[in-house]
């Protein structure tokens, strides 16, 4: 058995603190300052109330950090403060360079992982991912902590802090963006009565453009024939009210492959280096 500390247990982290209490691990968490919610939450995962951070701290091997990103290097400092010596992963949503600031933050008093969870807050028939970067036999530590449970991790394919965090960005750049959109879109339909037909095309859309990157060459192709395309776009998202500046950013975006023009055999690579400024 091994003792966990889990800051802070919210809908994400309680579910998290969960999956470590069904594999049989000593789960704490410190209620000072938490809401109700918090409290009847750590409660049905299963966790331990401890009068401080100090005394969890004391007691544990593992610190667990999934709470909102505006508050992670908060946490990390309030950690780093009390001189932790164990495991400290930091599973937020959070940029790489924030990543790296936490883990000088918190060394070299302690071992520092770079986390990311992927999917539902685990249990009840939910499986979600924990990508981790970092020392491999702390990596092994936090495996044992989530063995046979609803939490599945993994490890990040580079190995070094700050990947499982650019890992998060990168898709979760896509997530969010690609719902925003979904709401302008129906919201421009519904502007003019066709919200209904939207729907309906989207039905028989294909839906795995995040997981096929062969295909971006010929979007970098086609880019030139589309920036006018978005240009009209942004005049009637305008002429109802709706905001321009997602159509405008992807007129921007496109642009950087404007010397793609028709070149389907573009390799992947050079698709994705052009839209970094970068060269052949």
């Amino acid at each position: 058995m091994t003792t966990v500390t889990v800051l802070h247990p919210g809908a994400m982290g309680s579910a998290v603190a969960a999956q470590a209490a069904v594999a049989g691990h000593e789960v704490l968490w410190v209620p000072e300052g938490r809401s109700e919610i918090t409290r009847a939450r750590a409660l049905q995962a299963g966790g331990i109330a401890v009068n401080s951070l100090t005394e969890a701290l004391e007691r544990s091997a593992v610190v667990l950090a999934v709470c909102p990103p505006q508050a992670a290097e908060d946490v990390a400092e309030s950690v780093a403060a009390q001189g932790f010596a164990g495991v400290y992963v930091d599973a937020n949503a959070i940029n790489p360079q924030r990543m790296h600031r936490i883990a000088e933050e918190i060394a070299p008093g302690a071992v520092v992982l770079d986390g990311a969870i992927f999917g539902p807050p685990p249990g009840a028939q939910r499986v979600a991912r924990l990508y981790l970067a970092g020392d491999a036999s702390a990596i092994a530590l936090v495996e044992t902590l989530f063995k046979d449970t609803a939490l599945h991790t993994r490890q990040a394919a580079s190995g070094g802090i700050g990947s499982a965090s650019a890992l998060k960005m990168a898709f979760a750049s896509y997530q969010k963006a690609a719902r925003t959109l979904a709401g302008v879109a129906h919201a421009l339909a519904d502007a003019h009565g066709v919200g209904d037909e939207l729907t309906a095309e989207a039905q028989v859309m294909a839906s795995n453009i995040l997981s096929d990157p062969g295909y971006l060459p010929s979007v970098a192709a086609r880019a030139w024939r589309w920036v006018p395309e978005m240009e009209d776009i942004a005049d009637t998202l305008r002429s109802v009210g709706l905001p321009t500046d997602m159509a405008e950013a992807a007129i921007s975006v496109m642009s950087r492959w404007e010397d793609d023009k028709d070149q389907y055999d573009l390799p992947v690579g050079d698709a994705l280096a052009h839209l970094r400024g970068q060269g052949d």
